[in-house]
């Protein structure tokens, strides 16, 4: 096996486990998605990501649709071929970033109700840890509002085209 040829290999497996962390995914899907990452714009057909898989037909099949569910891969037919050609969705960060966005937000919550009870429940503890809180709050929120304006600017070139 050639050189490129592994560390394709092993670069889609690096990104699937990291989508697979990120999204919630599935391993299998996970790994569908990161090959059609790393694959050119024409896409691949359902038995080029089987072959290249390796994994079953209905295993492939099920976590396709999975994927076609989501809108993180879309398919397309040429004119004369019966086949599907999968391919990344054009705009898939913004889903990616929505989801970190509301995993922000839930964090942030959760970090004021810290903060709260620990301001009526444990007023030593909120005195002594308050600057904790507050810097933990402090980035999460940063964190948050870079994530709005990337999905914005994304939104913004996506209207542009």
């Amino acid at each position: 096996m050639k050189a490129a040829s592994i560390q394709h290999k092993e670069l889609i497996e690096d990104i699937g486990m990291g989508i697979e962390e990120r999204a919630g995914l599935s391993p299998l899907a996970s790994r569908i998605y990161a090959l059609l990452t790393m694959t050119s714009y024409d896409g691949l057909t359902f038995d080029e990501i089987k072959e290249s898989i390796e994994a079953s037909k209905s295993s492939i099949s099920v976590n396709i649709k999975v994927l076609l569910q989501l809108r993180y891969i879309e398919y397309y037919t040429k004119p004369g071929d019966r086949k599907r050609y999968f391919k990344v969705s054009k705009y898939f960060q913004i889903k990616f970033l929505e989801i970190y966005m509301d995993a922000l937000e839930k964090q942030i919550t959760l970090v004021d109700k810290i903060n709260n009870y620990n301001k009526e429940f444990q007023k030593e503890k909120f005195v002594n840890e308050e600057s904790l809180g507050l810097i933990t709050r402090d980035y999460l929120t940063k964190m948050r509002d870079l994530v709005a304006v990337t999905i914005a600017k994304i939104a913004e070139f996506k209207t542009t085209e």
